[in-house]
């Protein structure tokens, strides 16, 4: 079985990118954007974090999260996230993709893909090229031709507290983050 080797900071910010089972463009309805909210919402009332930036495509969820103080544990959180999602989507009439003889073994269901990928983010210039990353990834992805019309994003908050003008990102930000893997 592979060692996963995952950052352990206490009260750090992480970058995390989730992604659907064979990217199955399913959580931008707005059954699954609530179901989403939701999950988050019941996860942060157990288990606190900060929901700093996110953006929702319709196959994957790229979001920054802050623990708190003395806590590292993003996995069990994520873990919660991804299960209360599961369970609440296929209650309502979801779909799934099939999955393996070996993953049904392992009770995986074919919603989310296993695991997830996380960046630890170092300091405030990381911070910043990670939120632009975020904010930028639908435009990346041709969903629209500027951030500020894509309604899944914190960009829109962002903007409301002062970080960004309303037209940032007409053109490619040169410093977002480089990495294919997360897409």
């Amino acid at each position: 079985m592979p060692n996963y080797i995952r950052s352990h900071v206490p009260g750090g910010t992480f970058f995390f990118t989730m992604v659907t089972y064979n990217r199955r463009p399913i959580l931008t309805s707005d059954s699954s954007r609530r179901l989403l909210r939701e999950s988050i919402r019941q996860e942060q009332s157990t288990r606190p974090f900060n929901l700093f930036a996110t953006v929702l495509l319709p196959d994957h969820w790229h979001w920054i999260g802050i623990l708190p103080e003395r806590d590292s544990d993003y996995s069990s959180r994520i873990r919660r996230i991804k299960e209360r999602f599961t369970e609440w989507h296929l209650a309502s009439g979801g779909a799934e993709e099939p999955v393996s003889r070996d993953q049904l073994q392992h009770r995986a269901r074919g919603v989310w893909q296993p695991r997830f990928w996380e960046h630890t983010v170092r300091d405030e210039d990381d911070l910043k090229r990670c939120v632009d990353y975020i904010h930028w990834n639908p435009v990346k992805h041709g969903f629209v031709e500027r951030p500020k019309d894509y309604p899944w994003s914190s960009f829109h908050r962002f903007v409301k507290l002062g970080e960004y003008p309303e037209d940032w990102g007409a053109v490619e930000p040169r410093d977002t983050i480089v990495g294919a893997e997360w897409d």
